[in-house]
Formats: structure tokens, sequence, C-alpha cells
């Protein structure tokens, strides 16, 4: 490796360090190019971009066969990273002095989109996905995000399969909101914290109501307008109730982060659910042959506004994809096996919650996004080359030694 390159960013060091992965050194050392590479891509993230951002020089193997056969654990390693969230979380509480504090636990899935040809990739199969409308030839992701005390940090991840294809590799099938309730379950809640599952309409089911009960965790959630509810004890679909019994008079009109909303608030049960609180909404104005958004909410404790204002946080993992997708290229990677891919999500991880450590250090006098700082560390990077080439150029280094040093030689 050259003289340049030896040292990584060391923010990106002492954070891994400080997580006590108990790594080799070569294993260590190829972690940190991944999480070095990832961030100073600027393009498509694979493997052979990740090895010519930081100027590696092993062999492009080395790095496939650290995703895909180097015997390390990335239980372990989300283990470690996972506590180390959570202590970073606590002690911002512990310095903010809360005395009930509240965390977001945000369920959604995601899909990592594949060409068509692409057949030998282990594990891909047509998915449905949300944003582009249609089913696409992808590996789908169930994934959580935990937001708590400004802290905004990508909490882990399943992969989700079809049955069919379970049942051709002989793997138990899990549902998506079986992947869902493991993650809600992976959360350690201190007994101060009241603990709030956000989710979209495809998870809000009476099992996962249910595991979040048991935990001791309330869910706000978006709900299909063909549940039904009870009003005066009668079974009517929530679609057929607002367009039929619900007039202008009925509604509260707020205001959240600048929207405008008409609301009708139902408490009481559901075809499935016991008692909840349930919030039909209109944005700006009502018209009874337009289908309400609606929420379901356990905890019937709080208002119309603040149901809203928490819902609203559940963006923090829509966010969390884009800066995923668009700046690490979490679903770039050209591995074919699930081990190496899976790997390859765990380092993802461990890279967007040290973006965010970063951030909230960095984050002193203005605002900063995730974007921010990785275009900081980049040009962090770029001036270190500039010190490095100017360096070697006081030193008579020729430019042919400089230029191989550079990997810009031809």
């Amino acid at each position: 490796m050259s003289t340049m390159m030896v040292t990584f960013y060391s923010h990106i060091v002492n954070f891994i360090l400080a997580l006590q992965l108990q790594l080799s050194k070569p294993q260590m050392n190829h972690l940190l190019t991944f999480i070095h590479g990832i961030i100073l891509t600027d393009g498509r993230v694979n493997i052979a971009q990740i090895r010519r951002s930081t100027g590696d020089t092993r062999d492009l193997s080395c790095m496939t066969r650290f995703l895909n056969e180097s015997p390390w654990c990335p239980n372990r390693v989300t283990r470690r990273r996972l506590q180390f969230v959570i202590n970073r979380i606590r002690r911002a509480r512990a310095k903010a002095g809360d005395i009930r504090p509240i965390v977001f636990f945000i369920v959604d899935d995601t899909q990592s989109k594949k060409d068509r040809s692409t057949k030998r990739m282990e594990g891909l199969d047509n998915h449905f996905s949300h944003s582009d409308g249609k089913t696409v030839w992808s590996h789908c992701i169930v994934t959580a995000h935990v937001v708590s005390e400004d802290y905004s940090f990508a909490w882990d991840f399943r992969s989700y399969f079809r049955e069919s294809y379970c049942q051709e590799e002989g793997i138990s099938f899990k549902s998506k909101n079986d992947l869902a309730i493991e993650l809600i379950n992976s959360y350690q809640q201190s007994d101060d914290e009241q603990v709030y599952v956000l989710v979209d309409s495809w998870y809000t089911s009476k099992k996962l109501i249910e595991a979040c009960y048991l935990k001791g965790f309330h869910l706000i959630g978006g709900l299909r307008v063909n549940r039904k509810i009870y009003p005066s004890g009668i079974g009517v679909k929530i679609s057929d109730f607002a367009s039929t019994f619900i007039e202008a008079t009925d509604l509260h009109s707020v205001t959240v982060d600048g929207h405008s909303y008409k609301l009708y608030s139902y408490e009481g049960n559901l075809a499935d659910t016991e008692y909840a609180k349930v919030l039909l909404s209109w944005e700006n104005e009502f018209a009874s042959n337009k289908t309400p958004f609606c929420l379901l909410c356990t905890d019937s404790s709080l208002n119309l506004v603040t149901i809203l204002r928490y819902y609203n946080v559940r963006w923090n993992i829509e966010t969390g994809y884009r800066y995923f997708k668009e700046l690490l290229g979490f679903d770039e990677y050209q591995l074919l096996s699930r081990k190496g891919i899976e790997r390859f999500w765990c380092i993802e991880f461990l890279t967007y919650n040290y973006l965010e450590y970063q951030r909230q250090e960095w984050q002193q006098e203005l605002p900063l996004t995730i974007g921010d700082v990785v275009r900081r560390i980049r040009k962090d990077h770029l001036g270190q080359i500039v010190v490095y080439a100017y360096e070697q150029g006081r030193s008579k280094r020729s430019l042919k030694d400089l230029l191989k040093d550079l990997r810009l030689a031809v």
C-alpha cells in the first residue's frame, strides 16, 4: 500500500476501535477499507470502485473473500454496533436530563433492484415495490430505524424471501410481519423509556400490535380503509363510514409541521384489535368522496396533533433509504452469495451509524445532514492527497513515482 494510503480517516478508525469488534488485523484493514471506500466513492459503489477510491493495492479477490469466506462474525459486529447506538442515545438523554424519554422505532421494507438478466445472485425474486408501484426483480429487506434524542440511527435488517424460495433452500419461511416483530424484539428498552413503533399500513396487523403490547411498546401505524370499526357497536368499513356518516361539522382542524388537516377521531374496537384510537385525515379540506388517510394509535392518551407529529417521524426511515442508495451504494453490490450480500449490508449499516455519530459530533453551530458529513470527509480526503503531493514535490520525488502512488499512472 502506498505511503499516503496507510492511514485511514482517523474519525472512522476511532469509531471502529470504540466498538471492540475483536477482528484480526487483516480483517480490520478490510473493514476500514470498505467503510472508507463506501464514503469516498462518488458514483457506482462496487468493490472495484471501493478499492480504487481508497488506493488499496491488494488484489480485488482479497476484498471479495473478506465478504464471502473470511471467518468474522457479522452478528457480533451488529451486536456491538447496536450497543454503541443505545449507549450514545442514553448518554445524550442523561446530558439533556429527559425524565420521560421517547424512542421511535420505525419499521419498513425496501428493495435492492437488479437487472432482469441477473440470475446467479442468490435470493433474487419478484417483489412488489411501493415506490415503483409494481413488481421488481430484487432482494427485499425489512429494516428498522431508531430516532431519539436528535439521533437518527439505521438499526438493523432482515432479508425477506418468498415461501417458494424458502422451500427450495430448506429454510424457514418468515413473513414480513414476522421479520418486523423480530426487529422490534431486538430492541431492549430501559425501564424509563416509552417506545413508539411506527409503521405503514402493510405492517399494522393484529400479530404486530400484540408483539408491541407484550414489549410495553405503543404502535402508531397507517390503516387501510377496508378495515372495520365499530361505532355504536355496529361494524362498518372505514371507507363506507367516511363517505356516508361523516360531515364537515364532525371534524377537527389542526396544523402539523406547516400542513393543515381535517381530522375525525374514533376510539373503540376494530375487527382484530380490542381498543385503539383511529384518525381519519384529509389534508386542507374535507370531501366525502375523497379517501381519507387513516392512522391507528394504541396510546389513547395522545392528542390528535401529537399522533400526527409522532407519525411524521416515520419519514426518517425513508430519508435513510435515500442516503443508503444514493450516497452509500446499498443496492449496487455485484456479489453472488447471500452470505456475502448480507455481510455487505452489515457493513453498510455500520457505515451509516458512523456517519450519524459523526454528524452529531460535528453539528455544533449549523445543522448537518448525512450528505454534509459525506461531502466533508471527501473534501478532507482530497486535501490529504494535495498535502501528500505537495510534500512529495518538495522532497524531489519524481512525477512518475508520485503518479504511481496516486494510482494515476497509465
